[in-house]
């Protein structure tokens, strides 16, 4: 009886250290890719404390490509061409697709917006969204127009070469 308790103990003792050193291991990648990530948004953000002024967009001017957070009144508020992007943020590919998209540069006129994969199941369900890296370019009203999936070739110019004509 004595030796089944040790045994046990044992084993549990050897998969709590497991798990520690499991990890210990992929923690760095992760404060790795995190800090790479910082650093990326850290250099899009312009060094002066005073931002510089820009003209005003008129019919004239395009406007330049923008990344914004998904809200549900973003799409009739956006002028131009608008791409739903479903991101999460467990997902590598995703955050590669992120990152090139934070490179841009983002076509004139073109507003991709950043939705949480997780939380937006009834968005997913109305673009037929089944996995994450999806891209739904949408008219003014909000309507389908072209879907495609970016899980095989994360980048930007993939993006705008598959959903803009």
């Amino acid at each position: 009886m004595n030796k089944r308790i040790l045994i046990i103990a044992g084993v549990i003792i050897a998969m709590i250290a497991g798990a520690f050193v499991y990890l210990a291991l992929n923690k760095p990648a992760e404060s790795t890719n995190n800090q790479s990530a910082n650093q990326s948004e850290l250099s899009a953000e312009p060094a002066e404390s005073q931002p510089t002024p820009q003209p005003a967009p008129t019919a004239t001017t395009p406007s330049a490509g923008a990344y914004k957070d998904y809200s549900a009144s973003a799409i009739s508020s956006t002028k131009g061409t608008k791409i739903l992007f479903f991101h999460a943020p467990w997902c590598p590919q995703c955050r590669q697709l992120e990152a090139s998209i934070k490179a841009g540069p983002i076509p004139e006129n073109v507003t991709i917006f950043k939705v949480d994969y997780d939380s937006n199941q009834q968005l997913r369900q109305k673009y037929g969204v089944t996995i994450q890296t999806s891209l739904v370019k949408v008219d003014d009203s909000g309507n389908l127009v072209k879907r495609y999936v970016a899980y095989d070739e994360p980048t930007l110019n993939a993006v705008t070469t598959n959903l803009l004509p």
